[in-house]
């Protein structure tokens, strides 16, 4: 079946359970040796609609192990808590951070399921005064929920946006700080950092401004920036793996191309 053919079969990801962890895992994975290299991120390391995700190819290219533990929408309170990836992390020779969004974790303002971060569980007292003729008991996702709050009033969506973009860089340096591995940080997306307007939901690494990347790069080893100019368009599915009603996901997420310049420039980095 040609690769460039819509609505093909969704791929098998080959679900793994590591032993400290409910979360499913891209398989296979060599548990039983030690890595070297761990990715750790969100759907874009996990490879959601792509056969072989820029991890895949890492371990193509170096004599030590890869392991890809990417946590499928992932945010800073999964990747900060399960057990298997601290204990990955603590055992790593170097470790990949892709770049996540902002909006998946939990904040003065909500609180979201401490594995699934996409899902929103409840508003705090806070939100609930700055929003009082919202009924958040309608909402189930993070994203959904806040582009109701943006569409009802921009100006008082700023509070929540100032606040989910200074817990990020506050969490995310306290993350690299608690990393003893060289850490390589990776912004993998259909958008550069300079740029996605204020009122867009739909990108990610959403709300992850260039001043907020810079701050956070600073305690890293390295920073790679890989984003379509001249590679792709974003909205591609060229190579894609992906179900009927997936198509309009899928073109939201990097591409095979992408996956391929992250693994060139990752390589030369490591």
């Amino acid at each position: 079946m040609s690769i460039e053919q819509r609505g093909r079969m969704p791929l098998d990801y080959n679900p793994v359970v590591l032993p400290g962890s409910v979360l499913r895992f891209r398989g296979p994975l060599e548990a039983d040796r030690q890595p070297s290299i761990v990715c750790i991120g969100g759907s874009e390391t996990f490879g959601r609609f792509i056969d072989a995700p820029f991890p895949a190819q890492l371990n193509e290219h170096r004599d030590q192990p890869v392991l890809n533990l990417g946590v499928m929408n992932a945010g800073l309170d999964v990747l900060m808590t399960d057990h298997a990836i601290l204990g990955a992390l603590d055992a790593a020779d170097a470790v990949i951070l892709q770049i996540i969004s902002a909006h998946n974790m939990s904040n003065r303002f909500y609180t979201v399921h401490p594995r699934r971060n996409d899902r929103f569980l409840t508003a705090s007292t806070m939100l609930r005064t700055i929003y009082p003729q919202v009924d958040f008991t309608e909402f189930n996702f993070t994203r959904h929920m806040l582009t109701q709050l943006h569409d009802l009033s921009a100006d008082r969506f700023e509070i929540i946006r100032t606040e989910l973009e200074a817990a990020w860089t506050a969490r995310m340096i306290r993350f690299l700080k608690h990393i003893a591995a060289p850490v390589h940080l990776l912004w993998l997306s259909n958008r550069a950092p300079d740029t996605g307007a204020s009122g867009d939901m739909s990108t990610d690494p959403l709300f992850v401004t260039t001043d907020m990347l810079n701050q956070v790069a600073r305690h890293a080893t390295s920073l790679t920036v890989v984003t379509p100019d001249g590679v792709e368009a974003s909205d591609t599915l060229q190579g894609k793996y992906f179900g009927p009603k997936d198509e309009a996901a899928a073109r939201l997420l990097p591409g095979p191309k992408l996956h391929a310049l992250a693994t060139e420039e990752l390589l030369r980095k490591l």
